[in-house]
């Protein structure tokens, strides 16, 4: 994969402005914060972003793909306040979890979920070169 990064533009951090990638194509469903039996454990953004995540992962390890393959990501979430102040924690999971990948990236307020708990989902394209 390439980071698009046009001329004379600020670096973004946390994510890159395009990406460029060729290869096969997975697309993971809009994961929200709970475990496997749909069932959650965490109430907070952070606990459910770090789960959320971690359900974005299972599903591309399926696919033999993982961090470092995800070209784009989408994330949809409850509260702009609640975000904006669990930056750290939110960091924290990523570094943890995605390590130094930084896809293309757009965070979205929107106002609940199907699931009424849910306060984040995450969608995401993956490419796996060949």
């Amino acid at each position: 994969m390439r980071i698009l990064q046009p001329a004379g533009w600020a670096r973004p951090r946390g994510y890159s402005n395009g990406i460029e990638a060729e290869g096969r194509a997975v697309f993971v469903a809009g994961q929200i914060g709970w475990d496997e039996n749909c069932e959650f454990h965490e109430h907070e953004l952070a606990g459910q972003f770090r789960q959320a995540l971690k359900n974005v992962l299972a599903v591309l390890k399926e696919a033999g793909a993982g961090a470092e393959h995800i070209a784009r990501m989408t994330m949809f979430v409850t509260s702009r306040e609640e975000y904006v102040a669990t930056r750290p924690q939110l960091r924290e999971a990523w570094k943890e979890l995605m390590g130094k990948n930084f896809p293309a990236m757009a965070v979205i307020i929107v106002t609940g979920f199907v699931e009424p708990e849910a306060k984040i989902e995450i969608e995401a394209t993956a490419v796996i070169p060949r």
